[in-house]
């Protein structure tokens, strides 16, 4: 069967530049690849006459043999060096365009190993802080330890900070393919392990890595308001990048520890404060702590039972991006007497006797006690 004419086959003429043949077989390779032609069988074959045109015509040497002798050129040990044109070659010519037709599917690109520069890590750092701090807001020094760029080798972790060489197996690329019958295997460089340079010798402070531990002191800008689980994000001040990537970030996560006095909810506070059961009961005031170290005076209603809760408008936590405040909510916790001597035994035994009709709760719950009791014996 007569062969094609090369140029023909690409569509291209004579005097096409390497890019022109470049995008011409790209063009022909996809609309012709196996895989995207299954129910063709004839695609295989003119695959192959296009990857074969392609492998001669890229080569200077074997153009112009073509050009002179055409097929006739790469027959019986011809002026083109004998053989086949295109056999045991054909990962050469493909590799060419293998990116152009499958970089996203096998993950952006024969380029895209790590000889790109890549970002640093994320850092965590749990910070404690007060109740008294969250409602005030604080600057707080915090110790961090972490990655940098190597002071010696400015990060290029050679000696002298010279530059790494380019990985001779890979030629910088950081992968090498393998040929496995009609396909291409791409697998990592052994040799660089994917970064696509080595460094022949390495700094002796980071012993290559380009990277050096530090402990750095950095300050922190808590805002008022903030309660635990509160994110704050300082850019930049994670792990080192690696070649020359950008820095991590370091994130600050807030916990607000417990206090003797107050009790948290969002915005807004609570306090339980004993009072005396005269006071209670004959009304008065007392005066209660508020977070921010100050005092306010509040009235007992006469009367006041256990559990009673009474609100101090803005005396709770500032919330955050806000200028307005929680509440703080005050919970009355009715104190029986204890310890009590022969005299007060005496006037509460008096007092009894003379408060049936002070206690309308208990009345009133053991009335239907009784009620109870009655239907049951009924």
């Amino acid at each position: 069967m007569a062969k094609h004419d090369y140029y023909d086959l690409l569509g291209v003429s004579k005097n096409a530049s390497e890019q022109e043949l470049k995008k011409a077989y790209r063009k022909k390779a996809m609309e012709l690849h196996p895989d995207r032609n299954k129910d063709k069988p004839e695609a295989e074959a003119q695959f192959k006459e296009v990857n074969e045109a392609y492998d001669v015509l890229k080569d200077g040497d074997k153009k112009a043999a073509y050009d002179r002798y055409g097929h006739a050129a790469f027959e019986n040990g011809g002026p083109g060096g004998g053989g086949h044109p295109g056999s045991g070659d054909f990962g050469s010519a493909f590799s060419d365009v293998f990116d152009d037709l499958f970089g996203d599917f096998m993950g952006g690109g024969r380029r895209g190993g790590s000889q790109q520069a890549k970002r640093g890590s994320d850092l965590r750092y749990n910070l404690n802080i007060t109740l008294e701090e969250a409602f005030t807001g604080k600057q707080k020094n915090v110790s961090v330890s972490s990655s940098v760029a190597c002071d010696k080798c400015k990060g290029s972790g050679a000696k002298g900070g010279a530059e790494p060489s380019t990985c001779p197996t890979c030629s910088g690329i950081g992968k090498v393919r393998a040929q496995q019958g009609f396909f291409t295997v791409e697998r990592t460089c052994p040799t660089c392990t994917g970064r696509g340079q080595i460094i022949t010798n390495p700094c002796t402070t980071c012993t290559g890595s380009g990277l050096q531990q530090r402990e750095r002191s950095l300050g922190v800008n808590i805002p008022a308001g903030v309660e635990t689980g509160t994110r704050i994000r300082l850019a930049g001040e994670g792990e080192a990048g690696m070649r020359g990537g950008p820095t991590g970030d370091l994130y600050i996560f807030i916990e607000v520890g417990d206090h003797e006095i107050f009790e948290r909810e969002g915005p807004n506070l609570f306090c339980r404060v004993p009072v005396s059961m005269t006071k209670a009961a004959l009304g008065g005031e007392i005066e209660v702590p508020t977070i921010d170290g100050g005092k306010s005076r509040v009235k007992v209603p006469a009367g006041s039972q256990s559990s009673k809760q009474m609100r101090l408008k803005g005396k709770g936590m500032p919330a955050i991006r806000s200028s307005q405040s929680g509440d703080l909510f005050l919970e009355l916790a009715i104190e029986t007497p204890v310890n009590l001597s022969s005299e007060q035994k005496d006037l509460l035994k008096e007092f009894e006797k003379l408060s049936e009709n002070n206690s309308p709760e208990s009345n009133d719950f053991f009335g239907k006690v009784k009620s109870f009791w009655d239907q049951m014996k009924g």
